[in-house]
């Protein structure tokens, strides 16, 4: 499986994801001209769209595509989604036969509250609930769920490549920074961005294990992050550490 980020609106991604035989899918598409023209440049067949989360930044070209494509829409059970083939759970599977694709559906609130994310073809398809380096806010979510959403994920195989709704490493590099100072993984995941970025590429997707080398908010445990999360008065309760840190991170300016 082909696995290409489209980049749409100011910094979203939509996920392509295609077979050798020109079979396709499509992971929140929140613009519609982007998938049109990556379908057309590679002679593909959209066969299944895949949302996360209900927000329009990731759905807004769904019913469009749908209606050209004739592509079923699997999306979490939200009435703010319309014109859905199929709602999805925590523990349902998606198979598809073309392309041959088997996703599991984790339900992953925090972000939203019905936000899921898919695994499967060696890919996590999370939306805004993982980013590099960072985590969705928590607009409907608390930070036990979301914290708890998190761990699931970080309890995938470390070669799953984490494939996120935003280009939001190299902002979101710079706070990790100064929350894990000493951390030489994430000085050189940081580099790596920036050379990235430099070159119109994006930084994702990226390994889990580089997260979790990484990312600050699946190293809430770490010896770093407990200093922290002392110093800014959060205590040892890893929930609140947690908290505090997403926080600190909705009012960060560097």
């Amino acid at each position: 499986m082909h696995v290409v980020p489209l980049p749409a609106l100011a910094d979203n991604y939509i996920w392509l994801l295609h077979d050798d035989s020109g079979q396709a899918i499509v992971v929140d598409p929140g613009e519609q001209a982007p998938v049109e023209a990556a379908l057309s440049e590679r002679a593909l067949q959209l066969r299944a769209i895949l949302l996360t989360h209900h927000h329009n930044d990731h759905i807004g070209a769904a019913a469009a595509l749908r209606a050209r494509h004739g592509a079923p829409v699997f999306a979490p059970r939200d009435e703010r989604i319309a014109e859905v083939d199929r709602f999805v759970d925590d523990g349902d599977v998606i198979t598809l036969e073309q392309p041959q694709a088997r996703f599991e559906v984790i339900a992953v609130p925090g972000h939203t509250r019905s936000h899921v994310a898919y695994v499967g073809a060696g890919v996590l398809l999370c939306g805004d609930t993982l980013f590099s380096l960072g985590c969705g806010r928590l607009f409907e979510g608390t930070p036990a769920q979301m914290l708890a959403s998190l761990e699931r994920l970080a309890a995938l195989p470390g070669d799953t490549l984490v494939c996120c709704g935003h280009e939001y490493a190299a902002a979101n590099g710079r706070f990790a920074r100064q929350v894990d100072p000493t951390n030489r993984d994430l000085a050189a995941r940081c580099d790596q961005v920036a050379a990235a970025r430099a070159q119109g590429r994006p930084s994702v997707p990226v390994p889990l294990a580089s997260e979790l080398a990484c990312n600050p908010f699946l190293r809430i445990d770490s010896d770093a992050l407990t200093d922290w999360g002392r110093r800014h008065g959060a205590g040892d309760d890893r929930t609140t550490r947690f908290a505090a840190l997403r926080a600190a991170k909705d009012h960060f300016q560097g």
